[in-house]
């Protein structure tokens, strides 16, 4: 599993100013750390995150209305598991919303007289 991460971070590292890259590379982290047996597909040394991006495009493209397209995070994430040939529930990986914190306002007339 550490040789995957390994070669998706230097992937990230690599491309600094595509924050799209290192957003798929940590999905796709993350989806090995919950999915060990798929590290051997990432490893696959034909397979790049930025070759998922292209995939991601062409399959926005096929949807173009108007020369605009739109693929929602489900849609995006699962082209890029079949790009790289892996199964499993997007949203399983992807991050659950932060819990909000009730911040509690008790103050009384008579503190203020």
């Amino acid at each position: 599993m550490e040789a995957a991460i390994t070669k998706l971070k230097a992937e990230m590292d690599g491309k600094g100013t595509n924050t799209y890259i290192k957003l798929i590379g940590e999905f796709l982290i993350k989806h090995i750390q919950a999915n060990p047996g798929s590290v051997d597909q990432i490893l696959s040394a034909d397979k790049t995150i930025a070759k998922s991006l292209l995939a991601m495009q062409a399959e926005a493209k096929k949807k173009a209305v108007g020369g605009m397209a739109m693929l929602t995070d489900e849609e995006g994430f699962s082209i890029v598991l079949n790009y790289f040939g892996l199964s499993g529930g997007v949203t399983a990986v992807t991050p659950a919303p932060e819990e909000q914190k009730t911040v509690r306002f008790d103050v009384k007339l008579d503190d203020f007289l």
